[in-house]
């Protein structure tokens, strides 16, 4: 299978002071177009840290990412956003939607910033994620599973190479959990690679693999 997204030997460090602290040490992985791969371990094992190296929302002390064929580490700001607007979707647990824009112009702004014209209109996304009617709808005026849908139709809606999804399903229901992985599986089947970032046995369970990180190594 073609690769969607790769990193290589990653390290990040923070410094408080006199103490620094290791975040990642040396993590590699690969992720294919079609794969859904879970990334686990407890809390501070690096993570977030990871997912922040990876959307090229934070800089690897060392090490490379590359989306698509295109490396995102170590490239001046404008330009990672330039890339991530063109081949990632990002789905946070919070913030996927500007709350002065209602859902419509939220996706609307996400397809603009790709820069090329989109295969699918935002009515289309809406309706795939089961959020038909509700695109005039601002995001205080959504329950908690429709802020979770409607940020998945965000994220999809640049067509990206790559999901990356932190903790997807961590404040829903089981009805609504079930319908928002089902959409994540639906991308990964249209050929997107999928990283999901979560402690969800649930969401481990449709996974092609699972990652398992140990104080900033991969372990399992």
């Amino acid at each position: 299978m073609t690769e969607a997204l790769r990193c290589q030997d990653l390290y990040r460090f923070f410094r408080a002071g006199d103490e620094e602290t290791l975040a990642l040490r040396g993590v590699s992985l690969q992720v294919a177009r079609g794969e859904t791969v879970a990334v686990v371990g407890p809390s501070g094992s690096g993570k977030s840290t990871l997912l922040g190296c990876l959307a090229g929302l934070d800089e690897p002390a060392g090490g490379a990412v590359t989306i698509g064929g295109e490396q995102i580490s170590h490239r001046p700001e404008p330009l990672r956003a330039k890339i991530r607007s063109r081949r990632l979707g990002i789905l946070l647990q919070s913030g996927n939607l500007l709350a002065h824009l209602d859902v419509r112009d939220n996706i609307r702004l996400a397809q603009a910033a790709a820069g090329r014209k989109p295969s699918r209109s935002p009515e289309s996304l809406l309706e795939e994620v089961g959020l038909s009617g509700r695109g005039r709808a601002i995001p205080t005026e959504l329950s908690g599973g429709e802020l979770a849908r409607a940020g998945l139709a965000v994220a999809l809606s640049n067509e990206p190479d790559v999901l990356l999804a932190d903790e997807p399903t961590g404040e829903l229901d089981g009805q609504t959990e079930q319908v928002v992985l089902e959409l994540i599986r639906s991308g990964a089947r249209r050929g997107q690679g999928v990283l999901l970032v979560t402690h969800s046995a649930v969401v481990m369970r449709i996974a092609d693999r699972v990652i398992e990180l140990h104080d900033g190594r991969i372990v399992a």
